[in-house]
């Protein structure tokens, strides 16, 4: 079917809903130039339109963008449908949702499931951050040279001194003389971490496995290296909580990063800039669930990771908790709802 077939057929449909979009917003319909504007409803504007009929319409609409995107009709069929679709969701579901109700639909419903239609880059992501961690903490720990190869010898001491069993707090640079002061530290620390490795998407997706692998390898060599020191349980203790709202939004950044870049590489039938500005759009909640995740871990960080008064066992404790919860909401939250078309 071409896409004038396609409009042809169903328009009349689109000019339904939106008529009745207009007269539920207490708009009055006008005569425009443009074929998809909308008619008046029989029996005038004055008589509401039907509830079942509008949910119907704009079920068939979110089929219609479906079959638009999935055909690569033409930007500016697929854009109205966009338009349409959005406005009658949120018609029909988000204005009857007190302010706090649609936060709360964000993080429960519409978050976890970004992160799973970006499922693929969410792999790759995590991939490019584990391996070079994991493979350079277990060479760091093993060879007490290897961290040499990517810290200076200051700079290790420095971390041997932070997580040393006469620090005052785990953690905590000269210069912080309370857990206010690290507290923002940490979360500009982590939002620039976040950014460039976002922002690295913008390179052909380079920039962000480049951002990735570099991120990995550096905290993988302190890893091993406090290993091999014999500050172990001082350092993972300390990095096991906050480290499951950090590392998860730092491979999420990672995995927008990678969506914007497969964008700019492969725009298919878009211009690059269509291309970007689509995946950017698909992208925003995963932006909104990085940045509560990176306050959330920079508060742990601050208040409880650097606690020397907590015992070990408890804080592998309540990180392991703490990860479970981050990969279930991911994972799982947010399954029995219907992905919305658009």
């Amino acid at each position: 079917m071409t896409p004038l077939q396609f409009e042809s057929l169903y328009s009349a449909r689109w000019r339904e809903l939106e008529a009745a979009l207009d007269q539920l917003d207490g708009q009055k319909t006008k005569k425009r130039k443009n074929p998809f504007d909308p008619v008046p409803a029989a029996g005038g504007e004055n008589k509401a339109p039907d509830a079942a009929r509008v949910a119907a319409l704009y079920r068939s609409a979110c089929e219609h963008l479906a079959l638009a995107r999935a055909r690569d009709y033409p930007v500016h069929l697929v854009e109205h449908l966009e338009q349409l679709t959005h406005r009658a969701h949120q018609r029909i579901y988000h204005r009857a949702e007190a302010a706090t109700g649609r936060v709360a639909r964000m993080f429960l419903v519409g978050i976890p499931q970004s992160v799973r239609a970006h499922g693929w880059y969410v792999l790759v992501a995590t991939l490019a951050f584990a391996l070079p961690l994991i493979g350079t903490a277990v060479g760091a720990a093993f060879e007490p040279g290897f961290a040499l190869m990517l810290h200076d010898a200051p700079s290790l001491r420095s971390y041997e001194e932070m997580y040393g069993s006469d620090a005052e707090a785990y953690g905590r640079q000269r210069g912080a003389d309370s857990d206010f002061q690290m507290l923002g530290h940490y979360i500009m620390n982590n939002i620039g971490i976040a950014f460039r490795t976002f922002a690295g998407g913008l390179f052909a997706g380079i920039g962000a496995l480049f951002v990735l692998v570099f991120n990995g390898l550096y905290a993988g060599a302190i890893a091993g290296h406090l290993t091999s020191r014999g500050l172990g349980d001082n350092f993972y203790s300390f990095v096991v909580t906050h480290g499951a709202f950090e590392l998860t939004a730092i491979v999420l950044a990672g995995a927008a990063g990678l969506a914007i870049g497969h964008a700019l590489l492969a725009p298919g039938r878009n211009t690059r800039a269509d291309a970007l500005r689509k995946a950017a759009t698909r992208v925003v909640p995963v932006l909104y669930g990085i940045f509560a995740l990176l306050v959330v871990a920079a508060v742990v960080e601050a208040f409880w990771s650097s606690a020397r008064w907590v015992p070990h066992e408890v804080k592998y404790g309540v990180g392991g908790v703490c990860w479970l919860l981050v990969i279930g909401w991911l994972a799982w939250q947010g399954r029995a709802e219907k992905t919305d078309a658009h």
